[in-house]
């Protein structure tokens, strides 16, 4: 059984966020699909199966932390995309039935792979007490981004803050479902290429900082096309790996476009 590790959200081998890729011919037991996921042990792995053609999506996927299974996963859509594209398995847009429902992803012929995804519902809360000593800055602004997403996303005052976050991972938990998203606007962006900055921490998931989140940019894209004016934006998330992911909102739904990489191909013998 092929297994394929692919650097998404970049086109540099080492960079960007990895996920495990696996073509199968079906879903076998969920105590098998955890156990390769930990084996793996990247931030997600993608398990994916054909489904018949007369059906409203082409593959089934899934994916899985090293600790847990979630409902939606940017990144490692975009590396399934990939690898379906590379070796042929499928050409063309691709419909993936997922516990998000059906997302759509489309290559080009640059490289790049755009994903369609649901626009995360923002709604503003109030600020929780002790998030500022535990994250390590006082937050400008505090949103909700709704079940399918699952964080907490704040606005901080400026890159530089962003980038010198130390926050205790263990306490950041209690906030939200997942974890939180830090953001701000970015500084220079003519200059830099990008318009936002983020960083993800989600250690409920068993993931303290992710090094590049699909599915966190569905709710960066709106809060920062709405106040920067503009639905097509270039964010930057700033882990030590880093990775650049074009938004594109266009109501319920946000595009995602970005590139991929694969760096390791070989045979799974368990």
């Amino acid at each position: 059984m092929r297994i394929r590790i692919v650097d998404a959200f970049t086109d540099r081998p080492f960079s960007g966020n990895p996920a495990g890729v696996l073509l199968l011919d079906a879903f076998p037991d969920d105590a098998w699909l955890r156990n390769v996921a930990r084996e793996v042990n990247h931030p997600e792995t993608a398990f994916a199966h054909p489904l018949p053609g007369d059906g409203e999506a082409d593959w089934a996927l899934r994916w899985f932390t090293p600790a847990t299974e979630v409902a939606m996963c940017g990144h490692a859509t975009l590396a399934t995309a990939h690898v379906l594209a590379t070796t042929g398995a499928h050409s063309g847009p691709v419909r993936f039935a997922t516990l998000s429902g059906v997302l759509i992803a489309t290559p080009h012929e640059d490289g790049s792979i755009t994903l369609d995804f649901p626009t995360a519902p923002l709604t503003p809360v109030d600020l929780p007490d002790g998030v500022a000593d535990t994250l390590g800055a006082e937050p400008l602004t505090a949103l909700d981004t709704g079940p399918s997403v699952g964080d907490l996303l704040l606005e901080l005052p400026d890159e530089k803050t962003v980038l010198g976050l130390a926050p205790d991972f263990k306490a950041l938990g209690r906030y939200s479902e997942r974890g939180i998203i830090a953001t701000a606007r970015a500084e220079d962006p003519a200059a830099r290429g990008y318009d936002f900055v983020s960083r993800c921490f989600f250690p409920n998931v068993g993931i303290d900082e992710d090094h590049v989140t699909g599915s966190a940019h569905t709710a960066l894209a709106p809060f920062w096309s709405e106040r920067l004016g503009h639905p097509v934006l270039t964010g930057l998330q700033a882990s030590p790996r880093s990775g650049l992911v074009r938004t594109e909102v266009h109501g319920d739904r946000t595009l995602l476009t970005g590139r991929a990489v694969t760096v390791i191909e070989g045979e799974l013998l368990a």
